[in-house]
Order: structure tokens, then C-alpha cells, then sequence
């Protein structure tokens, strides 16, 4: 549904909440290189204070419970990676969460360049997820989404 291997994202399920966001990392092969394998290790995740229980680099099929230590509290975030993309300009993957997950929906990292600059692009697609309590908590867990973003864009730079 994030379509990581296209560089525009066409419309998608008015049913999820759709946020694509993007920022300069610099410019460089070097850059390039570290960011491209960086964002296939989960680099974005565990920058911005995630655990991930999966041995890098990110595969197709691939089950990962992600944590998030909040609040003094334990949140174990099931996951399934659903695309990887590897190409001369382009590499990242798409995630979709599993039954658990505080939210239903479907995230993608994206590293790509245009000339010599290097750019990284977050895509979510996010519904309430089914269960409780995350159904209730579901408005709280917006705000906190758009926190984790700004996150994840700041520490992309340790790519």
C-alpha cells in the first residue's frame, strides 16, 4: 500500500490516515551508500529509540517485533515486512503491522536521490487497530505518530 519502489505514491485507501514526509540527508556517494544500507538495517527505527529482534538486513516476509519504551511502559509492536526496493537510486522497504500492533496500517522508509542529493521519505497509512486497548487510545497514538515522525526524520541523518 506505501509503494516504496514508486517515487510518487498514488492515491490510496481513504480508510487509513495517509502522511508521506520527506528530508534533505545531505548530498554524496558516501552518504548515499551509508544511508541505503543504513535504512535496509532498520537504522531509522533503532536512531530514534526503537528496538527491532531481527538481525539485519530487512527480507520480504520477514516477522519483527519492534519495541517502544514509553512512559516507563513496554510496547511490543508486531510487524511484517511486505516490499523491499534496491535500486541505483532508491532503496527502502514497507512494513504492515500483525495482530497486537497498536495500530493497523502500513509504514514505509524510503531512501532516494535526485543528482548528488540524498533524500529520506516516510509513508504511513495508519486506522485504528481492532483490539483494545489500543481502539480507545487510538487519537492519543496520532499525536504520538506524528512525534515518532518528526524522530524519525531528525535521526535519519545517522543513516
Amino acid at each position: 500500500m506505501t509503494t516504496p519502489h514508486l517515487g510518487h505514491w498514488p492515491p490510496t485507501d481513504p480508510k487509513y490516515r495517509r502522511s508521506e514526509v520527506t528530508t534533505l540527508l545531505g548530498s554524496g556517494e558516501e552518504l548515499w551508500q551509508r544511508a541505503a544500507e543504513g535504512v535496509l538495517c532498520w537504522k531509522v527505527k533503532t536512531s530514534s529509540g526503537f528496538a527491532v529482534d531481527s538481525l539485519p538486513p530487512v527480507s520480504p516476509g520477514a516477522r519483527v517485533n519492534v519495541t517502544a519504551h514509553v512512559f516507563g511502559l513496554t510496547v511490543v509492536e508486531p510487524v511484517e515486512v511486505v516490499s523491499v526496493v534496491q535500486e541505483t537510486s532508491r532503496t527502502g522497504f514497507s512494513y504492515r503491522t500483525l495482530p497486537g500492533h497498536p495500530v493497523d496500517g502500513e509504514e514505509a522508509f524510503i531512501v532516494h536521490r535526485y543528482d548528488d542529493d540524498v533524500h529520506l521519505t516516510i509513508r504511513s497509512l495508519t486506522r485504528a487497530a481492532s483490539q483494545q486497548p489500543w481502539r480507545l487510545l487510538f487519537p492519543i497514538l496520532l499525536i504520538a505518530q506524528r512525534i515518532v515522525r518528526r524522530r524519525y526524520l531528525r535521526y535519519g541523518i545517522h543513516l
